[in-house]
């Protein structure tokens, strides 16, 4: 397979979902724009918290999510909603993303008069973009411009023995094929930092990824906090993880074998084919919400102990080694690989469960989380609120 049906976007991106993305630039927006994606069906809405009283990098960072998720391939058309006073500029932001060919309007709550008259008249224009969206169809498009990230979370022994390193087969899979695979959480890595330098494949991308480690490091010292009794987690310690070097090894193992090519930033856009760092909290939405920005298409997130995270813009498909957690929590899992820990599901074929089950959310199978609704979002900060 060479190919997959999705939609081919201007910029010569492709995507596998065609989402109508209602952008709040401000938390003062977030009513109005959830009262607008329940009038509009097939409509998604990222509220978040942020948009105001931020200044410097912790500024850029709500722009450059904000603008990342908006300018995602899975999204086709975008509506900005503002305020009309905050310090993210709605008017930049939707230059920032229209640079991908896509559909933007956008208008401020205050100028329309108010919300009652910000949501019919956001309502309209969710409309027309919506009706232009549903006219679009879907094409073959290469494979190998897939691009997937890989999470871990609510972990537990299982995951670092049988759902990581599967995934790990998975994330192969695609990479031999030309596609991309991001993995993230810094903070999953140290401990274990070390036998992931040795597979980047320049001396600048290891010298980078030691310096995003210790740049962690630091800030923790400098808070005056100690990573232990947050990391590991108390529900992994409850789950049979005894330290953070146990758990980032298990971590590690499922980005697969494939060299390091390069580390980029939190939401920072992912280059084409091979395998890359996103320094990133290992906080789900947030991470995930990271990826998103980064253009990835879909996240695989292996779970031991369970977790129902969704994402607005991209399919979220749950994979455990906990057969447990597969039966007691079928309402969120899509994968179960829990047949490794008694000899009868090999690597290569739990690998290759996965890989199926990224082909056919590829082309448009919906996973849990989407069935479910689940549109979690979060920006990681950087600073605090004035």
């Amino acid at each position: 397979m060479t190919t997959i049906m999705g939609y081919e976007r201007s910029n010569g991106d492709i995507g596998i979902r065609n989402h109508l993305l209602i952008i709040p630039t401000v938390i003062c927006s977030n009513q109005v724009c959830s009262r607008i994606m329940q009038n509009v069906p097939g409509a998604v809405a990222i509220p978040h918290q942020h948009g105001c009283s931020q200044i410097g990098a912790d500024k850029d960072r709500t722009f450059d999510v904000l603008a990342g998720t908006g300018k995602n391939p899975n999204v086709g058309a975008v509506l900005i909603i503002s305020l009309g006073c905050e310090v993210v500029d709605p008017q930049a932001l939707a230059e920032a993303i229209r640079v991908t060919g896509k559909p933007v309007e956008f208008f401020d709550i205050q100028s329309v008069g108010g919300s009652v008259k910000a949501i019919q008249h956001g309502t309209e224009l969710a409309r027309k973009l919506m009706a232009e969206l549903e006219q679009q169809p879907k094409v073959p498009v290469p494979l190998s411009k897939l691009k997937v990230g890989v999470k871990c979370g609510g972990s537990d022994a299982t995951s670092g023995l049988a759902s990581n390193p599967a995934l790990g087969a998975a994330a192969d899979s695609l990479i031999e094929r030309g596609g991309t695979i991001v993995i993230g959480e810094t903070t999953e890595i140290i401990g274990a930092e070390h036998v992931l330098a040795e597979r980047c494949a320049t001396p600048e991308t290891k010298a980078q990824l030691y310096h995003i480690v210790d740049r962690f490091e630091k800030e923790v010292e400098r808070m005056g906090a100690d990573m232990r009794g947050g990391n590991p987690s108390p529900g992994n310690i409850a789950g049979g993880l005894s330290t953070i070097e146990e758990k980032s090894l298990g971590c590690i193992s499922k980005c697969g074998t494939a060299p390091i090519r390069g580390i980029v930033e939190y939401a920072e856009h992912l280059p084409e084919g091979g395998l890359y760092f996103m320094d990133s909290p290992g906080n789900d939405i947030e991470c995930v919400s990271g990826m998103a920005a980064g253009g990835a298409h879909i996240v695989c997130f292996t779970t031991g102990r369970g977790t129902p995270t969704g994402s607005a813009v991209i399919p979220v498909i749950k994979i455990t080694g906990n057969q447990r957690t597969f039966e007691k929590m079928e309402d969120n899992m899509d994968v179960d690989v829990s047949e490794m820990l008694d000899g009868t599901l090999g690597l290569g074929q739990a690998g290759d469960r996965i890989w199926q089950e990224i082909l056919e959310v590829a082309e448009g199978k919906l996973t849990k989380a989407e069935e479910l609704g689940h549109q979690e979002f979060s920006i990681n900060r950087i600073g605090p609120s004035l």
